[in-house]
């Protein structure tokens, strides 16, 4: 019972901190073309994001004649389940779940993500939305090979798929002082994996037709809106866990944890969108044989420090 209550209060705070995340990053862009943002509701337009939610699913839910009805209303609410169970691997000393698997669950979950766009994309039964799907489904399949290859020379490091061991290691040196590329490289990926500036494909305005809004409204646009940004959120909390000390327990994780979600924001501000081709040849042709041979030096720095220590 008491799992299943924390679990909830978990849950509950990510919602909420995804609700402000949009708040920041509309401020912070607003701030950066020069503007106000959010300003007119209550004291600095703080209750923005929850008079949004109330209007979004309030708002009549419009869906294709010619659409796979139940494939097309389910992929949005399994789109943000995958993105909250994720959070469910966030290691806790106490009563929630403190897996030992917990990357191995990370790397689960996060691939079953592709799932779900892929079926939003096809179950419009409309061509633009599937060519739309195709591309991001290519994208998140790129990103995921170099992201698990990055994430392998961290628990190499390690030799632990528990991810309380990174605070433990961590304790003395940050791992983005030994692994300064690998750690850029990594968040870089992030940022595509999420689907964000300047890798948001999914939500090409400029050459597609503004993204999940050419077929969602109201609450299946919430939804998936939602799960972006609670994946943004998580992104962030696994970028400050793996490279940058980790101290969960520490009032410093959480200032980490805003400052990396802030990064994201920024970088939206500030980088043009990418060319498709270019974003393509980055994975495959640069990060994938980066990554390996940063992967195949860890193994080997890992084995002749045991044979010293042998």
């Amino acid at each position: 019972m008491l799992i299943f209550l924390s679990m909830l209060i978990l849950l509950i705070c990510v919602l909420v901190g995804v609700a402000f995340l949009t708040l920041l990053e509309r401020k912070v862009l607003g701030y950066i073309q020069i503007r106000k943002g959010p300003n007119k509701v209550g004291f600095m337009g703080i209750p923005q994001p929850f008079s949004d939610a109330i209007k979004l699913f309030s708002k009549e839910s419009i869906y294709p004649l010619m659409s796979n009805f139940n494939f097309y209303y389910c992929s949005p609410i399994f789109n943000l389940f995958l993105a909250l169970l994720l959070w469910l691997c966030m290691p806790f000393l106490t009563v929630l779940f403190n897996f030992n698997m917990g990357f191995m669950f990370f790397l689960c979950v996060s691939s079953l993500s592709v799932y779900t766009v892929m079926i939003a994309g096809w179950s419009s039964n409309s061509n633009y939305s599937l060519l739309g799907g195709l591309r991001s489904v290519a994208q998140t399949i790129s990103y995921e090979v170099s992201l698990a290859l990055i994430l392998l020379s961290f628990l190499f490091l390690t030799l632990s798929l528990n991810m309380l061991m990174f605070m433990k290691y961590q304790n003395l040196i940050w791992f983005i002082f030994l692994m300064f590329p690998l750690s850029m490289i990594w968040f870089v990926s992030s940022l595509a994996e999420t689907n964000r500036t300047p890798f948001d494909f999914a939500e090409g305005e400029s050459e597609l037709v503004s993204g999940f809004n050419v077929e969602y409204s109201s609450g299946g646009f919430a939804l998936i809106f939602l799960a972006e940004y609670a994946s943004i959120l998580f992104m962030s909390m696994m970028c400050v866990l793996l490279f940058m000390g980790s101290d969960i327990y520490s009032w410093m994780f959480f200032v980490k944890l805003s400052f990396m979600s802030f990064l994201w924001v920024w970088v939206r501000g500030t980088l043009p969108r990418f060319r498709y081709d270019k974003l393509m040849y980055l994975a495959w042709k640069s990060f994938l044989p980066v990554s390996l041979n940063y992967l195949f030096f860890y193994i080997g720095l890992k084995l002749f420090i045991f044979s010293l220590m042998i």
